[in-house]
């Protein structure tokens, strides 16, 4: 209800995501959000999907995104935060995320206002636990790399204002798809995990009278 950004920024829940819905969403997404910290996403394919729709993807190097940067090019990602081996650096010397808060103003702020019920005045506590998880129970250390999210992010802005090396990005991503085909990931997993090799045998039809 903002009189200033209400008819420019909106955020939307879509319920029960789902294939369907996917096929909506993913070709009418210029930015693809792939922010797990470094070391603690499982790989999916999601941002696989996006990048071959001609989405860009602003992430860490987690998952897959280390596999799209070596195809694209990391230059052709909007790549930010911690690597794998600062957060094991920082899982032997202390993550601190008190430390964050009060040296960050605008982090303390919008933590204030999360924590006071700015955004929830009917039920001040809505947001409580994730508040003190956050501030104290985080394993992920999200304040870690708020610092550095918040530039790539002002970097995409300014990109997206230049359609033109933005379309350069954007093709680059796509050309660089082709590791990420289904064909040549089950061709490789039959050779390297399973030992197998590709059967040239015609499968019989259905109602074939061999079968």
């Amino acid at each position: 209800h903002d009189t200033v950004v209400g008819d420019r920024l909106k955020v939307i829940f879509l319920e029960n995501y789902k294939v369907t819905l996917a096929e909506k969403i993913i070709p009418a997404s210029d930015l693809s959000e792939q922010i797990s910290t470094a070391g603690t996403e499982a790989s999916g394919t999601g941002n696989m999907k996006f990048m071959l729709n001609g989405a860009l993807t602003i992430g860490t190097m987690d998952g897959a995104n280390v596999e799209m940067a070596e195809e694209a090019g990391e230059e052709n990602l909007f790549i930010f935060g911690m690597r794998v081996d600062d957060v094991d650096a920082m899982d032997k010397s202390g993550y601190d995320a008190m430390d964050y808060y009060n040296r960050i103003p605008e982090l303390k702020q919008a933590m204030d206002q999360i924590a006071g019920g700015f955004f929830s005045p009917d039920q001040h506590d809505l947001f409580k636990d994730i508040v003190n998880m956050l501030l104290h129970h985080d394993r992920f250390k999200v304040f870690a790399d708020y610092e550095a999210y918040i530039k790539c992010q002002e970097k995409v802005s300014a990109l997206y204002k230049n359609p033109k090396e933005w379309t350069k990005m954007v093709i680059h991503n796509i050309a660089g798809c082709g590791k990420f085909s289904s064909d040549r990931t089950i061709s490789q997993y039959a050779r390297e995990i399973w030992g197998m090799e590709p059967s040239l045998e015609r499968i019989p039809a259905p109602d074939d009278p061999r079968q």
